[in-house]
């Protein structure tokens, strides 16, 4: 299985998120901002966490429309997977592959401290190496992560069984405490807290492990 990790100007978890593929048996390769397709033959996209554009205008919002954009919403469009984790959520709502925002904090504060997740589905090819209900410990670190949806939208994200994560303890004001979200074919992933930064012992836990090899696996049934 191949993994594309995209980097632009500002990310700071790129490499963290190669590693975490890597260690799950993924081949990776890079794509730049500016690159115009993915490398070929690419199972799934991970856009990672950081500060795209120095977070101007709004998070994920000039990252979004960077020329690998269109070639990260075309692989989406054809059953393509996409992990988009922290700053990476956030472009993949403004790509429109998601459905709601990320706001700013309801406390106004940055948040980095390691939050206890509960997983709502296991129904999902980034999921199913939990059960549902399990609680993880994964870490955060996000000035604008409190995830907003119109009532109708979260209606039909807990309908569909689309929301991934949800906090134990709220930690930003996120709507019905909502730490990610999957698409409507459930290919595609947003979750602020950073799995890839709880993917080997020296990090001071493993939880985020499962996600990768679950991924990985799946995938490879498919």
């Amino acid at each position: 299985m191949k993994a594309a990790v995209v980097t632009f100007p500002g990310s700071n978890c790129d490499r963290d998120l190669a590693v975490a593929f890597e260690r799950a048996g993924f081949t990776v390769t890079r794509a730049w901002h500016k690159d115009s397709t993915l490398p070929d033959g690419v199972d799934v996209v991970g856009v990672p966490g950081g500060f795209s554009f120095g977070d101007y205008l709004r998070c994920g919002a000039i990252a979004a429309q960077s020329p690998i954009g269109a070639a990260v919403k075309a692989h989406a469009a054809r059953g393509g997977y996409v992990l988009g984790i922290c700053n990476g959520f956030q472009v993949l709502t403004e790509m429109g592959l998601l459905p709601g925002a990320l706001m700013r904090n309801a406390g106004l504060k940055f948040a980095c401290k390691t939050v206890v997740l509960n997983v709502a589905t296991a129904e999902s090819a980034f999921t199913t190496g939990y059960a549902a209900g399990q609680q993880i410990s994964v870490p955060i670190a996000h000035h604008d992560g409190n995830y907003t949806i119109d009532s109708e939208g979260l209606a039909q994200l807990k309908g569909e069984d689309r929301i991934a994560f949800t906090y134990a303890q709220n930690p930003n004001g996120s709507m019905a405490d909502i730490a990610g979200v999957l698409s409507a074919n459930r290919r595609v992933l947003g979750m602020m807290p950073h799995p890839e930064r709880a993917s080997e012992a020296a990090h001071g836990g493993t939880d985020g492990a499962a996600m990768f090899a679950a991924l990985m696996g799946g995938m490879a049934l498919a």
